[in-house]
């Protein structure tokens, strides 16, 4: 399973996600795809976020039993603690 949650990406890349997954809500898409093919919908991502952030999750075989990456301007902030990864948040000023 593959999930991919965006905030204030550009139209293109919605679209691009569309293409490929099931937007059930807006800015949030799922779908069920290889280790490639999540590469390289987050290279397309990487490549075309601009001021946005998303978070892309996937399972995995892990004590978890999935794992996450994030990009772009966020409060939330993944942190390794001891191998397993948490959310930690940004102080707001």
């Amino acid at each position: 399973m593959l999930v991919i949650v965006t905030e204030n990406i550009p139209p293109r890349l919605r679209g691009y996600l569309a293409k490929w997954l099931l937007e059930v809500r807006a800015g949030v898409y799922i779908g069920n795809f290889s280790v490639k093919v999540r590469d390289m919908l987050w290279e397309e991502i990487i490549n075309h976020i601009e001021n946005g952030n998303v978070a892309l999750c996937w399972s995995t075989n892990n004590e978890a039993g999935f794992d996450f990456e994030t990009i772009g301007s966020n409060r939330r902030l993944p942190i390794d603690v001891d191998g397993f990864k948490l959310i930690s948040f940004e102080n707001s000023k």
